[in-house]
């Protein structure tokens, strides 16, 4: 966890990023510093305002607007526990009292909205015209993000959306664009499902996700490689075996477990609301009668009990840093959610050398098949 000091005209804040320990990769940014100073420049001019912060990252929005007392609604599941920490660390500024997520996002009206833009273009979109509902015309909604990870279809997201008052000057390369309500909402919007046809033992399976989830529109090649793995797993197993995926995104590895054994109990796991979503949806459709279970957490929630199959495709990057910081702490959470004779199974990276950090949590490593990109593993202990 490293720590850093965020100076702002409330005060200051020690924010620290939980799950690296890398100096160089703060909890806060200049999109956050110049937000803060245009939500409370904002704020000052209507009484009372009841404001909205929308994907805060670890809580620099949160806690740096806390004397307006910010509703707070975020995609990850990193911002609850980020939040709790980071206000223990600044007991003068109140933490919110419930982070509400896509699974049951709050209700408006909002006269102000302060958001974090995020990378997908698809995402900016969803987001602008959910906002449309929960927003009135005399509503400021101000948008904030690194220069270098806006979309490249923002103007036109934007454009399309809501009306652009201000694009407010660029500072220490972070922007700020000032906005009023739009009339585009999520009605009837063809963006905000797409997906694409999985074979499946029965037949053809429809995978549809939201926007902010990962290889929505195409199976990544990643998953590819690993799904004749997953059918091969879950072929031999006992009715009822727990299988977990882990990181589930659209379902796509506990859809094939599904496909191929009906009778396994399969638990889906990911950070993004979106993707719980997304996966539950799937499952819904597909098989409905399916002893399924939902989880939106980081990594696997403390009570989920031990699984004979773990499934994981992990992500390599959060927000615009790539590694395997997050690779590893799912490892780590995996390791101590297997049954006696249970296994992760996997699919990673070729280049971050994912059979070195597997031994660091299990003792027995093997590689079931490979391409030039990526390699896939059977991890479980002795």
């Amino acid at each position: 966890m490293t720590t850093a000091e965020l100076v702002f005209s409330e005060g200051r804040l020690i924010l620290a990023r939980p799950g690296t320990d890398d100096p160089t990769l703060r909890a806060w940014d200049a999109a956050d510093e110049l937000l803060l100073e245009q939500a409370l420049d904002v704020a000052a001019g209507i009484e009372e305002p009841r404001v909205l912060v929308v994907d805060d990252q670890f809580g620099a929005l949160a806690l740096g607007l806390s004397r307006l007392s910010p509703i707070v609604v975020a995609d990850s599941a990193v911002l609850p526990a980020a939040l709790v920490s980071n206000a223990a660390l600044n007991p003068a500024f109140s933490s919110a009292e419930q982070v509400y997520s896509w699974i049951d996002p709050p209700a408006g009206p909002f006269d102000l909205v302060v958001l974090r833009i995020p990378r997908q273009a698809d995402y900016l979109a969803w987001l602008l015209r959910w906002l449309n509902g929960v927003i009135t015309d005399s509503s400021v909604l101000l948008a904030g993000g690194m220069i270098k990870h806006l979309p490249s279809k923002s103007v036109e997201v934007f454009g399309e959306a809501v009306q652009t008052e201000q694009v407010l000057p660029a500072r220490k390369k972070a922007r700020v664009i000032r906005c009023r309500k739009g009339t585009e909402s999520l009605a009837g919007w063809p963006g905000c499902w797409k997906g694409y046809a999985l074979s499946g033992r029965n037949g053809e399976l429809a995978v549809q996700a939201l926007p902010a989830v990962f290889a929505r529109e195409k199976l990544d090649i990643g998953s590819r490689l690993l799904l004749p793995h997953v059918a091969r797993e879950v072929s031999p197993m006992q009715a009822g075996s727990s299988v977990m995926d882990l990181a589930c995104g659209n379902g796509v590895l506990g859809l094939t477990a599904l496909s191929e054994r009906r009778d396994v109990q399969l638990g889906f796991s990911d950070v993004s609301s979106h993707a719980v979503l997304s996966a539950r949806r799937n499952v819904e459709q597909a098989f409905p009668e399916a002893s399924a279970s939902f989880s939106h957490c980081d990594g696997i929630d403390v009570g989920a009990g031990a699984f004979e199959l773990i499934l994981l495709n992990p992500p390599f990057h959060e927000g615009g840093v790539v590694g395997d910081h997050i690779a590893l702490r799912l490892f780590e959470q995996a390791s101590k959610h297997l049954k006696p004779g249970g296994h992760l199974l996997m699919v990673g990276n070729r280049h971050l050398g994912y059979h070195r950090s597997l031994r660091r949590y299990f003792s027995r490593v093997e590689q079931l098949d490979a391409s030039p990109k990526f390699v896939v593993f059977r991890a479980g202990n002795r």
